[in-house]
């Protein structure tokens, strides 16, 4: 038995809130309507289309990447604080995937999460030293990668992060990055004092 409209629309609402990056297919799949249906709830509920609420998420006041130029990131950096955290999307195209299987090759996901470990720190030069990796489940083409990087330690000329990739909200990735850097975050403040 399908669900009202009057029930739908706020629990429509309510996922998008907690998920802005879900696109309409995955919520038409999630409430069992079709794609359509899901669009005119939006229009309705004046939601704007997944592009729009990237762009939206993107345009909050982040700090500027230092150790490599932003077009040099793998996927699109839509959240950031250096020496704390990062967030990038990636969506999954033909060119990214095998053309026999639509799975995504595995040095996509590290790009994304390599590129986003040098992005969050804070110093010119930073170094991926080693890196510790878990492939959760195959990416398929179509789906959007939500990375999301974490610095734990700040020591010396070492950094660490963690990043989990997820799909839907489901972990398809993990790593923790060994990071060089020319500074320590505490160095960098006081230069900048």
């Amino acid at each position: 038995m399908k669900m009202a409209k009057r029930k739908r629309q706020p629990l429509l609402q309510e996922k998008i809130e907690e998920n802005p990056f879900i696109t309409d297919d995955a919520l038409a799949e999630y409430f069992e309507v079709s794609v359509q249906t899901i669009r005119l709830d939006r229009l309705e509920l004046n939601i704007p289309e997944v592009r729009e609420r990237i762009k939206h998420v993107a345009q909050k006041q982040y700090d500027t990447v230092k150790a490599l130029p932003l077009e040099e990131v793998i996927g699109e950096v839509i959240d950031l604080e250096l020496d704390t955290y990062a967030i990038s999307i990636l969506d999954i195209t033909e060119d990214h995937v095998f053309s026999r299987t639509g799975i995504a090759r595995g040095h996509h996901l590290f790009a994304q999460a390599n590129s986003l470990a040098v992005a969050v720190i804070n110093d010119e030069l930073a170094l991926t030293v080693n890196a510790e990796l878990s492939f959760k489940r195959q990416v398929n083409v179509h789906e959007r990668v939500v990375a999301k990087a974490r610095v734990t330690d700040v020591d010396q000329n070492r950094t660490t992060v963690n990043v989990n990739s997820f799909v839907e909200q489901e972990l398809v990735f993990s790593g923790t990055f060994s990071m060089y850097r020319s500074e320590t975050g505490e160095e960098t403040e006081e230069a900048e004092s």
